[in-house]
């Protein structure tokens, strides 16, 4: 009976090994069909359809895998310079009839980067190939893009408001005075505003001065972009007077955007798929409406990256800047600097391209970065940088190793200062009855005591401390831009400054791209531009995510034009819009508090981008005691 029954144990043991065997040898066959990637002779003609779902973004970051099954609300975001390619390679293809804009799930990207695929699409609609745009309502970014369109289409139902830059900051002084949180401040720079909502019920004027200069000329550049890119529409009267515009179409929003010239049909998606299947044909296999589309996500992988010549390394530093470790789409001085020297070590680059799209951060992390770049520049190597969107503070630190600068002229940049932040709940503490008391064998004894509050010796040594932090920053400016450090200071102060603003004030050099930088950096070489190879150093997404998330991808697959979601109208874009504004005004309260003390950090800066999510999930003292006043 034993052996029986130690037989049978044997049997199930290897049947549970097989099916394990088999399981796996499935989701490894499974997993090589949805990586696999299609062919430049795969594709066949028609319309290349550019959904812009989500935000515009420079590295996109790591997300749950699991997020977008189940009906899950992750938000999606486009990397740049894939949208940016993928353009530019329609241009010269005749397989491409047409390009489709999709943007009825567009949330809009910073100033650079939307002008950046404004600039991409006009260069299609330039090649003389019809490119059609689409959307229930546009945001003021989405519209700078379908601008460049050779047609423009809205929802019968929907329509365009433009708002602007610009908005309300939410400032905390009161909370902090009832909550009695004790905030010290340590900071240099008239101009860094970044500590304003702890100390302050209201923008100082020094903040709305800057603000009002910058968003002036943001603003400006996209009137005058739309303006060049579709002359016949009557902006300028739709921005002074909408309500009188609106109700010239008796309160119908789209007639009025039509009336203005501002879109040249309504109709719904299938409509809009009629229209295009005129000009590349309709899918005789599909429903009305659906025409011969060409996958994006196809389209990029049958026009890879070149994998041959001379290389040239490209580090990206996206998102905050962070000490320790991160995954994509957050600087973290360990993860970026380790990148950087490794890729330095397995490859043997003739250049060095530092990407930059960061509002700043920690002083460390991004001291930790610089001197990595340095290490190229140690090893003889020309380093360009390439500034995104955003290039600010701690973005601006790590752009001092820099040979040459280039920039766009909606790149936000400057904020060249430095400050400190210190919450101390004494006063907190005292309205529940708890007091703190101890022994002290010097003045820094215990300091900062968050429970006991700093001392004078303290916030003067603190004080100091930001003072020579702002004074090593003017000189690293100084010495990189051949500026004397009484000209950084004056241009310093921590003042955000708009690209070309900054390109008279010689903090950036030229005007240009990516793919500029790229071009510069093997000029440099003494290189062929057209015969280089860029390598991204970037950490590879975990396995098991990038099997899921090619899963998930699979699932939007959908050939069908008509049946794919629509967006929302401009009321409820409007409602979207700010209540990500209050989301991302915690998150960013919550980063300041569990952060490093020390920051080189533009905050203000989210403010002209996107808004989304806080990348932190922790839940800090500060957020606990704001959810417990509000809730």
């Amino acid at each position: 009976m034993k052996l029986v029954k130690g037989a049978w144990k044997i049997l199930v043991g290897i049947k549970d090994g097989l099916v394990l065997v088999f399981m796996l040898l499935f989701f490894i066959a499974l997993f090589g069909v949805l990586s696999s990637r299609p062919n430049a002779t795969s594709i066949r003609e028609g319309a290349l359809v550019v959904s812009l779902d989500g935000m515009l973004v420079e590295q996109p970051e790591e997300a749950d895998p699991f997020a977008s099954f189940g009906g899950g609300d992750a938000m999606k975001q486009q990397r740049l310079r894939d949208v940016v390619r993928g353009l530019d390679a329609a241009v010269k293809d005749d397989r491409v009839k047409a390009v489709v804009l999709d943007l009825d799930r567009f949330m809009g990207g910073y100033p650079a980067a939307v002008s950046e695929v404004a600039a991409a699409v006009g260069r299609v609609r330039a090649a003389n190939k019809p490119v059609l745009a689409y959307a229930t309502a546009y945001t003021d970014s989405s519209y700078l893009i379908a601008a460049n369109a050779s047609e423009v289409w809205v929802h019968p139902y929907g329509g365009t408001l433009f708002s602007g830059p610009g908005g309300s900051r939410i400032y905390y002084k009161g909370l902090m005075e009832k909550l009695g949180v004790n905030v010290h401040v340590y900071k240099v720079g008239k101009f860094k505003s970044a500590v304003e909502p702890y100390i302050r019920a209201d923008m100082s004027p020094e903040a709305r001065e800057a603000n009002q200069t910058l968003y002036g000329a943001i603003f400006d550049q996209w009137k005058a972009a739309v303006a060049k890119a579709r002359p016949k529409a009557r902006i300028a009267d739709y921005l002074t007077k909408p309500d009188e515009v609106v109700a010239a179409s008796k309160g119908d929003i789209a007639d009025a955007n039509l009336a203005m010239g501002v879109v040249d049909r309504k109709g719904d998606r299938l409509a809009f798929g009629k229209r295009v299947a005129e000009i590349v044909g309709a899918r005789d296999d599909k429903p009305a409406g659906n025409f011969k589309g060409i996958r994006f996500s196809d389209w990029l992988s049958a026009h890879p990256l070149p994998s041959s010549g001379d290389k040239i390394g490209v580090i990206t530093i996206a998102g905050e800047i962070v000490d320790g470790k991160a995954g994509p789409g957050v600087a973290a001085g360990d993860t970026v600097s380790k990148l950087l020297l490794e890729g330095l070590q397995k490859n043997n680059l003739k250049a060095l391209v530092v990407r930059v799209d960061s509002p700043g951060g920690s002083v460390l992390a991004s001291e930790q970065i610089r001197q990595a770049i340095l290490e190229a520049k140690a090893k003889g190597l020309p380093v360009v940088v390439s500034m995104g969107s955003l290039a600010a503070s701690g973005g601006y630190w790590v752009s001092t190793p820099g040979d040459v600068i280039f920039a766009d002229p909606n790149t936000i940049t400057g904020s060249i200062g430095i400050f400190g932040i210190i919450p101390t709940f004494e006063n907190t503490l005292a309205k529940i009855g708890v007091t703190t008391d101890g022994t002290k064998t010097t003045p820094l004894t215990a300091q900062p005591d968050v429970m006991g509050g700093t001392n004078d010796v303290t916030d003067r040594l603190l004080q100091s401390a930001i003072e020579q932090g702002y004074s090593r920053f003017i000189n690293l400016v100084a010495t990189s831009r051949k500026l004397t450090p009484e000209r950084v200071d004056e241009i310093g102060q921590g003042r955000v400054w708009i690209g070309g603003t900054a390109h008279q004030l010689k903090l950036v050099d030229r005007f240009g791209g990516l793919n500029d930088a790229i071009a510069e950096a093997a000029k440099r070489a003494k290189l062929d531009p057209v015969r280089v190879q860029p390598v991204f150093f970037e950490k590879k997404p975990d396995g098991w995510a990038a099997f899921f998330a090619g899963l998930a991808e699979s699932e939007d697959k959908d050939d069908e034009w008509v049946d794919s979601p629509a967006g929302p109208d401009a009321y409820a874009r409007i409602a979207a819009v700010r209540r990500s504004v209050f989301a991302q005004a915690i998150g960013d309260a919550q980063r300041l508090a569990m952060g490093s003390s020390v920051q080189v950090r533009c905050l203000e800066c989210v403010a002209w981008g996107p808004v989304k999510p806080s990348v932190a999930d922790e839940r800090s003292l500060f957020q606990l005691l704001f959810a417990r006043l509000i809730g």
